[in-house]
């Protein structure tokens, strides 16, 4: 291992390159990046870096984003099958008959969407900002793709009418997280407090403390004042990063199991090969590039 990471920080050196990576990512993987970080944090990371190369340690989606964020860029994605299942239930197809059916309906979707689907949006949100997008809309209805539970999770807080497209879109590594896993959870660490991700079905957002994306439950976990002891309700390599900024805490899974095979695809030969050979590289056709970068833009405009 230590021969790879020596070849990484060369690579990386000679290339002028970048490594982000998600923070569902192997603890191997996160220890070697430049950044960790959600969704929203890679975004603006890669928004701001003069590296030429970026290397992106995510799912395909989110490499998509990096790349249609940084057209004078390369993006390179260590291993291409890192494909997101939640963002291949969107197809676009269905998006536009919805918005035949709901002329006056805002479409916001979430980061975990295929580019061809983000060109149809008015706007993107992440688990980050969602109530805050919706929200923002000027449409009374607001056509929300493709996570049911983030939907709901985003339709608590507003007046909107919110309607998910699809209607049963989810993370299949969340919806390993269900009732009966909190409550035994819950009896075996009585002090712990629930964190979960609004991915997770309702019932499980429900009883949580707090809900929050992966970079809100970093910053909720590291205030002092939050509790010592947490339940975690989201993909498991999130602990890694927990237990390295919070050493001090402890942190239990909610569920073992939730686990995204696809975020566990890049390994540190990958990561090597990325750099020496610059591929496979991450491309988004110019017509949809074009779109889909305003739909981002505007999340960053409503946000900032």
């Amino acid at each position: 291992m230590m021969k790879q990471i020596e070849q990484i920080e060369r690579l990386k050196r000679e290339k002028n390159a970048i490594i982000l990576a998600h923070n569902y990512q192997r603890a191997e993987v996160q220890d070697i990046a430049d950044f960790v970080g959600d969704s929203l944090e890679l975004a603006r990371k890669a928004m701001g870096t003069t590296s030429e190369l970026i290397i992106f340690c995510g799912v395909d989606f989110m490499a998509e984003t990096a790349a249609i964020l940084n057209p004078d860029k390369k993006v390179v994605i260590p291993d291409k099958g890192a494909i997101c299942p939640m963002a291949q239930q969107l197809q676009v197809e269905e998006l536009e008959a919805m918005k035949r059916r709901y002329p006056d309906a805002d479409v916001v979707l979430y980061v975990n969407t295929l580019a061809e689907s983000k060109a149809l949006a008015d706007c993107i949100c992440t688990s980050a900002n969602a109530r805050e997008i919706v929200n923002a809309m000027e449409s009374e209805t607001v056509l929300f793709g493709p996570d049911r539970n983030l939907a709901y999770y985003a339709g608590k807080t507003t007046s909107k009418k919110v309607i998910p497209i699809p209607q049963h879109g989810l993370c299949p590594s969340h919806h390993q997280i269900v009732m009966s896993d909190v409550i035994e959870a819950k009896n075996a660490h009585p002090d712990a407090k629930v964190i979960v991700h609004p991915e997770c079905i309702p019932e499980v957002q429900d009883i949580a403390d707090y809900i929050a994306s992966t970079s809100g439950m970093v910053k909720i976990c590291k205030m002092p004042a939050s509790g010592d002891e947490f339940l975690i309700g989201t993909e498991i390599g999130l602990l890694h990063r927990l237990k390295k900024e919070a050493p001090d805490k402890k942190f239990y899974p909610i569920s073992t199991t939730a686990v995204c095979p696809q975020m566990k695809m890049h390994t540190l030969e990958k990561i090597a090969s990325a750099l020496d050979r610059e591929e496979p590289e991450v491309t988004v056709p110019a017509g949809i590039k074009d779109k889909a970068r305003r739909a981002i833009e505007r999340m960053f405009t409503i946000i900032d």
